[in-house]
């Protein structure tokens, strides 16, 4: 029997979405508020909630007011927050990062006291501890990264952070080796059962601008793409993951989000981990800065944009509209 024309396909999908309940009911991507992780930026001090004039709604902040802003988090139903810290001294060697008291280990001590619930992901780079403003130490001859140094500083860094209480280390300094090196330093030290995410994606992008004022990381001379992966390549992006993967990585990240959208699903597609994004800086305030000129409905813009880091295959978003996206009503 001839089929029938009110059941094309195309029809069928139109008459899913004449109802909005079936319309949801059938919905295949959809953004929780447990899909979220907050950034959150420490610095030294105390009553200082400093907001930084690229990235309108996000602030440097002293440890009092961080843990005020944990408080918000929880009430909000954020699950968990990505931690940075701004010391107050820097040097070419990054001292600061090894320091069991500094900024970073204080500030996940006291969130894990008062919030224990909350998930406190710690970003492990050596830019925001250096004058150098680079992600690792200097090779004094070349004027270049010494990554193999560079390894050692960042295990007893995240054993450092792990000891504080830390959830997850999640390591962003793009040194080669750099998982594997940290899975043995928190193996022999005993924190075994600590998951790695890695910043395994993690392209030399013009997004970052922003960031780069509130954490006070700018390269204080040249550029970091000697490090970080070129924008124009797919191939050698999932290569990188893949091999933080076998590293001993437990969750992959992409880095930025918006404009590699191919990239995360492909990552998707070519492993079992979870995959998390990041919607960095400058992604953030392009957003605003179109919201301010009153040029797109913002909610359904900031909708859109989450229901594409989903539909690429991320089971995480790191993102600085979480609060926003939850008060918007954006989220299941």
């Amino acid at each position: 029997m001839p089929q029938s024309s009110s059941i094309t396909p195309s029809t069928r999908f139109r008459r899913l979405r004449y109802n909005p309940r079936i319309r949801d009911l059938v919905r295949q991507s959809h953004v929780h508020k447990s899909d979220f992780l907050y950034p959150l930026f420490v610095c030294e001090g105390a009553g200082i909630k400093r907001e930084i004039a690229s990235m309108p709604g996000v602030y440097q902040m002293s440890l009092d007011s961080i843990l005020k802003e944990c408080e918000e988090l929880c009430r909000l139903g954020i699950v968990g927050i990505v931690l940075f810290g701004i010391p107050g001294h820097k040097d070419e060697r990054g001292s600061a990062a090894l320091d069991p008291d500094n900024i970073v280990c204080s500030c996940v001590r006291e969130i894990k006291s008062r919030f224990p619930e909350l998930v406190v992901v710690v970003d492990v780079c050596f830019c925001e501890y250096t004058s150098h403003g680079h992600c690792g130490i200097l090779d004094s001859k070349l004027q270049s990264v010494d990554n193999d140094k560079t390894l050692a500083i960042l295990g007893a860094q995240s054993c450092n952070l792990a000891t504080a209480g830390a959830d997850m280390i999640a390591p962003s300094a793009s040194m080669d080796g750099m998982v594997g090196a940290i899975r043995s330093a928190l193996d022999s030290s005993g924190f075994s059962h600590l998951p790695i995410m890695s910043y395994s994606t993690k392209f030399a992008s013009s997004y970052y601008g922003p960031f780069r004022d509130v954490a006070e990381s700018a390269p204080s001379f040249g550029d970091r793409r000697s490090y970080q992966q070129d924008i124009a390549n797919a191939k050698e992006a999932l290569h990188e993951s893949l091999i933080d993967a076998q590293e001993g990585a437990d969750i992959l990240m992409v880095k930025p989000a918006l404009a590699f959208l191919d990239i995360i699903h492909d990552l998707a597609q070519s492993t079992l981990l979870p995959i998390a994004v990041y919607n960095v800086s400058g992604e953030y305030a392009m957003l605003k800065a179109a919201q301010r000129a009153g040029v797109i409905d913002y909610a359904r813009v900031l909708h859109e944009n989450l229901i594409a880091f989903k539909r690429a295959g991320a089971s995480i978003i790191i993102s600085y509209h979480a609060k926003e996206a939850i008060e918007l009503g954006l989220c299941d």
